[in-house]
């Protein structure tokens, strides 16, 4: 069977790209048996054949009227799927999907009808969110870092900001690509419309937010962008917990220090 990223090398590096970082989840233990999801918009892709193309679905419910996502296309995980298979068969693991024009249903059209992840309709809220403020951003990652996880495990570190600036401290390259921190919900059930609704007013500040108890779910231009950001958080977080480990609490960089950087960097806050 010909694949739909056959003789299209722009949708292949995207899609392979979601590949790399599903490896890259695995590898961390981030991503345990189907854990996680991903969904990339890649309508700036998408030509007229693939508009054309007969669907390999039935018509599905999103579960929610999403206005902006009229005509989009979107690359997703499947339900079930694991990320370590991704990583080796994007598309045997992951199918491409059409909005229809009711803005509330959608057709998978390639390339097989692998069901999309159960919180494509979370997913799908944030991409019509990002799309309405005219945000360039194309990904969705969520994942369970473990590191990150744990912390929210601790009440002090569910207050606003409290994680962000213990984070932002304790080594400079985290403000530097991850400069509007880490925002921060409380526990509500995974897959949950007020756990979508509380993921949309947190990216309003946030490009990054920790579900307690949870994961991350992290939104940027590209999934690897996305990926980069929690990887940085979590560094931080690992560079934490081995000072605490080794018997000590880590200074962390002064406020005045971060500030310098701030400056220097041209960054946020």
């Amino acid at each position: 069977m010909t694949s739909i990223l056959e003789n299209r090398p722009a949708l292949a590096k995207e899609v392979n790209k979601v590949a790399e970082v599903a490896g890259y989840l695995w590898q961390k233990g981030w991503a345990e048996r189907n854990g996680g999801n991903i969904t990339i918009n890649i309508t700036e892709y998408v030509d007229e054949e693939m508009r054309l193309m007969i669907p390999i679905s039935e018509v599905k419910p999103i579960g929610a009227t999403l206005p902006h996502l009229k005509g989009c296309y979107f690359y997703c995980k499947g339900t079930n799927k694991r990320m370590r298979d991704l990583a080796r068969w994007p598309m045997e693991n992951g199918s491409v999907i059409r909005i229809m024009d009711d803005c509330a249903s959608y057709v998978i059209i390639a390339d097989q009808p692998v069901q999309p992840t159960s919180e494509l309709p979370s997913h799908l809220s944030v991409h019509n969110y990002l799309i309405a403020k005219g945000s360039p951003y194309k990904a969705s990652v969520h994942t369970h870092p473990i590191e990150l996880i744990a912390m929210t495990h601790s009440k002090k570190y569910l207050e606003k900001d409290v994680a962000t600036n213990l984070l932002w401290s304790m080594i400079p390259e985290t403000k530097a690509f991850c400069p509007r921190g880490l925002g921060i919900i409380p526990y509500k059930l995974p897959s949950s419309v007020d756990l979508a609704e509380a993921t949309i007013k947190e990216l309003a500040d946030y490009d990054v937010v920790m579900w307690e108890k949870h994961g991350v779910f992290a939104v940027d231009c590209d999934v690897m962008q996305a990926f980069d950001q929690i990887d940085v958080l979590n560094k931080s977080a690992l560079i934490y917990i081995a000072a605490k480990n080794m018997g000590f609490e880590p200074d962390g960089m002064t406020p005045a220090q971060m500030k310098e950087m701030s400056v220097a960097f041209h960054l946020p806050k």
